[in-house]
């Protein structure tokens, strides 16, 4: 059930292409640090404790300070957790099941289902050019006129990160190439790949494009007359009893309350200004606003389970066709195992059941979210991602499937109104 860290946000290989730093290491002579404690807060039914076993023993052999995991079955909460792993050597904030982490590419799927809603009220057309919804010069290449919505949400437009790279980590490229100053914004991104060929032709083979998704921001922002950020909030999130949620920040002195820091051995550049200021990546490597519609959410694990709830039958948000919609199989991009990419999800046909997941992957952020057979859900979030001389951060997924063949009892209490 796990998909390469690839799929979301910048894979490890581009990020170093790109130019990233690495910290020295720090040297402490004959002085010891203190063993790091594991700290955790939160509630893990007896039954559910080797859930709870998992993501101590994943955090500490990784190093990760802070971390969230929730599960619910049958739409209810059975677990929710906060992890926080320190030496005492730095401060790390407590982790709560309700602290906010970064999304990544977790942010896709509630970016796809703001179209499905606003297709659902008859305001757009899923078949509709998205240069045409958009006002987008087709000059450069006029088959950016066949880039649907469609093509957007299944990664199918045209744009392919490893050929022409990944406009939304080209911040001092494009500035340079428009003569403009950083920071750079969506506009200015917009403008330099418009002046660009696409990479192949929309609808014929399948490309992760993080620009496609900000694209669907863009969509939404013009079709219904508000902020993206708004609109979500407004239509998607409400109606669900969601609160937490919003766009995160640049930089660390722009963090939400309660918002987790984030940590990484890699530092950059900063796209803030033009300055050439070396920050750590987290910090300033890379503009969260661009990145808003496809990777740009902050939440708890707790309020991505009770999303993804959206998808499990009708509701005040989605309909049947609009559920149908967001897991239906691509034009084309099918994979050798039967999994395919629907609107911002990954989808599999399972006896009985649609099983659907993501995962999310920028400099100090790894998530990843699942909607399985027989009622399982789960969310788990962390404040670093898998970097060179680290361990595999992609066994989450097999590990868990893993452990819940070993439940034997689920738990009848649903936790849902202690964070709701």
């Amino acid at each position: 059930m796990s998909v390469s860290e690839d799929q979301g946000g910048l894979s490890r290989r581009s990020f170093l292409q790109m130019g990233a730093l690495t910290v020295p290491a720090l040297t402490f002579g004959a002085r010891a640090l203190p063993s790091p404690v594991l700290e955790t807060t939160g509630v893990v039914p007896t039954a559910l404790a080797g859930f709870d076993t998992l993501m101590k023993t994943y955090v500490k052999e990784r190093g990760i300070t802070c971390a969230q995991l929730a599960i619910t079955k049958n739409g209810k909460l059975v677990l929710a957790r906060g992890y926080r792993y320190s030496d005492g050597s730095r401060y790390i904030p407590p982790v709560s099941p309700t602290s906010l982490f970064r999304l990544a590419s977790l942010s896709k799927h509630i970016t796809a289902i703001a179209i499905m809603r606003l297709a659902q009220d008859g305001k757009l057309s899923l078949t509709a050019s998205a240069a045409t919804l958009l006002g987008l010069s087709t000059t450069a290449d006029p088959r950016l006129a066949k880039v649907t919505v469609w093509r957007l949400l299944q990664h199918t437009g045209g744009w392919d990160r490893d050929v022409s790279g990944d406009y939304l980590y080209m911040d001092h490229e494009i500035a340079a190439a428009l003569g403009v100053p950083l920071p750079i914004s969506q506009d200015h991104i917009i403008k330099y790949a418009c002046a660009r060929p696409l990479d192949f032709d929309p609808g014929t083979r399948y490309a992760y494009s993080n620009y496609g998704y900000m694209l669907l921001g863009r969509i939404i922002e013009k079709v219904s007359g508000m902020s993206y950020e708004a609109y979500v909030k407004q239509k998607i999130l409400a109606p669900l009893g969601i609160t937490r949620l919003r766009l995160g920040r640049t930089l660390r002195s722009e963090a939400a309350p309660g918002e987790v820091v984030y940590e990484s051995r890699y530092t950059s550049k900063t796209v803030t200004d033009a300055s050439g200021t070396i920050v750590p990546t987290p910090y300033g490597g890379f503009s969260m606003p661009n990145r808003a519609p496809g990777g740009g959410w902050l939440a708890s694990a707790v309020d991505l389970v009770r999303l993804a709830m959206v998808l499990d039958a009708p509701n005040t948000v989605l309909n049947s066709t609009s559920i149908g919609r967001m897991i239906a199989k691509p034009e084309t991009g099918v994979t050798s195992s039967g999994s395919w990419y629907g609107a911002g999800l990954w989808v599999r046909q399972v006896t009985g059941h649609v099983n659907t997941w993501h995962d999310g992957s920028l400099p100090g952020t790894y998530t990843y979210t699942a909607r399985l057979q027989n009622g399982f859900t789960y969310a788990a979030l962390f404040n670093r991602r898998e970097e060179t001389g680290s361990l595999d951060f992609d066994v989450l997924s097999p590990l868990v499937n893993a452990q819940i063949g070993k439940v034997t009892t689920w738990p009848a209490t649903d936790l849902f109104p202690r964070y709701f």
